[in-house]
Order: C-alpha cells, then sequence, then structure tokens
C-alpha cells in the first residue's frame, strides 16, 4: 500500500466521518452585493468552466508553438489518455499569429491546478441548490463546505504526487492557495443570495424530484465530458463528444425550465415525501467524501470507498425516517428500494462505459428513479393513506440547519 493509497483512504474515511460530525450547520445573513458574488453557483461554474475552456486553447498554441505540436515533454510524466490538443485549422492560424507564445508556459498544469477545486464544489452545489436552495445555502456558509475543499484538496495533491513532475510543487501550491480562497468565494455568493425572493425552492413533489433527477443528470454527464475531455488536455477530442453534451445541455435546461414553471401542487404522499428527505440528507452527508470516493477506485481501497458511501446511504435513510417510522411506509421503501436496486443494477449491466463514473451515475440515477416512481404509485395506490401527519413529518425530516 502506498503514501497515495493511504491518504485517499484516509480523506474517505475522514471526509466521511466530517460529514457525519457537522450536519448541523451554520446559517448567515446575507451579504451585500459584489460583482464576483453575482449570480448563484451556476452563474459561478460557468465562469470557471469559461476559464479552462479558454486555458485549453493556450495550451494547443503553446504546444503547436513551442514544443512543434509534441506534448511528450509533460506526458511522460502522466498516464496515458493526456494531452490530445486541438491542431485544428483554426488553432493553428491562431498559433501562427500569436505573440510571445513562450509566456503561455503556465497554461500546462498549472491553471488547471487552480480552477479544478472550483469546478468540483461548483458542480456539486448546484446540484443541491436545484434540489433546496436553503439547504445549498445553509451548507455553502457552514463547515461543511471548509471539509469538503480540504477534502478533495488532500486527493488532489496526493494524485499530484503520485504522478511528480517538475510541475508538482507549483501544482500543490497552487492547489492550497486554491483551498483557501475557494471556500470564501463560494461562502460569500450564498450570503449574497441569503434571503432574496428571487431563488428556487424545495423540490418536494414528484414531478419537482423527477425535474430535479433529469437536470442533475444531465450535469452530471457535461462534468464527465468535461472531465475526459478538456481537464485532461484532451481539446482535440472535444469534438466528438459535443452531440452527446448538446443533448444534456437542452435536457439540463428543459428540467430547470419546467420547475420553475410548475405550479404548486398538493403536499407529497408519505412515500415520496420520504424519497425527498432522504436524496436530500445524502447528497449533504456524500459532498465531503464525493471526490476521495471517486479516486479511491484508481489510488485507493475500493471497498473502503464503498463501505462509506454504505454507512453514508443507511444514515441518510435513519435520519430521513426517523419521524415517520410506520410499518406501512418502511415497507413500502423496503420494497421500493429493491426494485430500485434491480433497476439500478440492470443499467449499470447493460452498457460497458469509457468511464466508471459514467457506470455510477446511470446506475444511481436509475436507481433513484425507480424508487420515485414505486413511491409515487404506492402513495396513488393507499390514496395518499398514512395520515398527512406522517407525509408532514417526513417533509420536515430534512437536515436541521
Amino acid at each position: 500500500m502506498t503514501i497515495v493509497s493511504v491518504l485517499v483512504d484516509t480523506t474517505v474515511v475522514g471526509s466521511a466521518a466530517g460529514s457525519l460530525i457537522w450536519r448541523r450547520g451554520a446559517s448567515g445573513s446575507g451579504g451585500r452585493r459584489r460583482w464576483w458574488t453575482a449570480g448563484g453557483p451556476e452563474a459561478a461554474l460557468a465562469l470557471v468552466v469559461g476559464l479552462i475552456l479558454l486555458n485549453e486553447v493556450l495550451v494547443s498554441v503553446y504546444v503547436l508553438r513551442v514544443h512543434g505540436g509534441d506534448p511528450s515533454f509533460v506526458t511522460r510524466y502522466l498516464a496515458p489518455g493526456w494531452f490530445e490538443t486541438d491542431r485544428g485549422s483554426l488553432i493553428r492560424r491562431l498559433a501562427a499569429v500569436w505573440p510571445a507564445p513562450g509566456l503561455l508556459a503556465p497554461s500546462v498544469l498549472r491553471v488547471q491546478a487552480t480552477l479544478e477545486l472550483p469546478f468540483g464544489l461548483l458542480a456539486y452545489l448546484s446540484a443541491l441548490r436545484w434540489l433546496d436552495a436553503g439547504l445549498y445555502r445553509r451548507v455553502a456558509r457552514s463547515p461543511l463546505l471548509g471539509c469538503a475543499a480540504v477534502a478533495y484538496t488532500v486527493v488532489f495533491c496526493a494524485v499530484e504526487w503520485f504522478f511528480h513532475s517538475p510541475y508538482t510543487a507549483w501544482d500543490i501550491g497552487l492547489r492550497l492557495v486554491s483551498a483557501v480562497v475557494t471556500p470564501l468565494w463560494i461562502a460569500a455568493i450564498a450570503g449574497r443570495e441569503q434571503g432574496t425572493a428571487a431563488e428556487p425552492g424545495r423540490a418536494s413533489s414528484a414531478a419537482e424530484l423527477l425535474l430535479f433527477c433529469g437536470a442533475a443528470g444531465a450535469l452530471g454527464y457535461l462534468v464527465l465530458v468535461l472531465y475526459g475531455t478538456v481537464l485532461l488536455y484532451n481539446l482535440g477530442l472535444l469534438g466528438h463528444q459535443l452531440p452527446g453534451a448538446a443533448v444534456a445541455l437542452m435536457i439540463l435546461v428543459g428540467c430547470r425550465t419546467l420547475a420553475r414553471r410548475l405550479r404548486p401542487s398538493a403536499p407529497p404522499g408519505p412515500a415520496v415525501a420520504a424519497v425527498g428527505s432522504g436524496l436530500r440528507w445524502f447528497l449533504v452527508l456524500f459532498f465531503a467524501p464525493a471526490l476521495a470516493v471517486r479516486y479511491a477506485v484508481n489510488f485507493g481501497t475500493p471497498w473502503v470507498a464503498l463501505g462509506a458511501v454504505a454507512v453514508l446511504a443507511l444514515t441518510a435513510a435513519w435520519l430521513a425516517l426517523r419521524a415517520t417510522a410506520s410499518v406501512r411506509l418502511l415497507l413500502t421503501l423496503a420494497g421500493a428500494a429493491v426494485l430500485g436496486l434491480l433497476a439500478g443494477y440492470a443499467a449499470v449491466s447493460a452498457v460497458a462505459d469509457a468511464y466508471y463514473e459514467a457506470t455510477a451515475l446511470r446506475g444511481f440515477a436509475v436507481f433513484v428513479l425507480t424508487v420515485l416512481a414505486a413511491c409515487l404509485l404506492a402513495d396513488r395506490l393507499s390514496g395518499g393513506s398514512g395520515g398527512s401527519g406522517t407525509a408532514d413529518a417526513a417533509g420536515r425530516a430534512l437536515p436541521p440547519w
């Protein structure tokens, strides 16, 4: 077992424990508006993605002009599958007229080292905001955000050390700076939004939860596309991914547009309310260890990651159900969970993906949608029985910040 795997496994366990300890976050009052806090996490994420794409263009120019299109000066330190830079006619024309291309040297690895943390945190928090805007704000202004930033940074630095190169010291230094600045920036964005009227609410009905799953799944797909292309300096491969990315973007925009236009509906039945509560709890608890779990598959111990996810999932279920533990509801949810696991397993087994993250995303999405559909059917068949008090209690069984 190497020091990198020990660091990754320790981060999985430590960040999962931190999520369980810091379940109670600190709410805060709204902050004054600043230009760098305008918009929500989605706007900040779009800015970060734009900077990453711009840097990819500069990397392609640098490799063409300074290294004659040969990236071996850096790829010899990395695993296969990196630096398929763009060498198309537009990049070549741009490279031909770019002044002082040697000054673009920092675009290689160092810019990404600065932007990778805000990219990951903002993508996760954007999805959480779609599920529950108030919960997002509290998480973004609680110690849990700092815990997540530290956990992500430890994993990033461990991987940097694994691929040790002349860039490593600079990259680790920049990642440490980003670990300080990024949480402050995100907390400021959430603070400016605190208490404003123009904000998304809480997804609680079956339709709202369905639209959330569609938007979150589409965002996850886009994150994987960006990871496999521009975050690995494979701008030359981005064109092959554009059709799928365009479809995912349309799904995301469509789901978010419909979610904003949904009319208020009756409170959900007890089973659907419990699913929504459990989903909120799980996303909060999984926030900090998410990246460590992802890297544990390659650089750590997969069983440690799987165990941590199981503990967090069971904890989320207990927290969601502790106020609604009727026998009928427990049996309904248990049956829905079994159906979801079977459907998720079938979805995972059906297609072989280039990245295991895509497999996990598809399996989780199918699991949640199956559970939601089964619970909706159960609520309809029972006529919402179990008592309105049960549904109300399920709706209140949320992270108590």
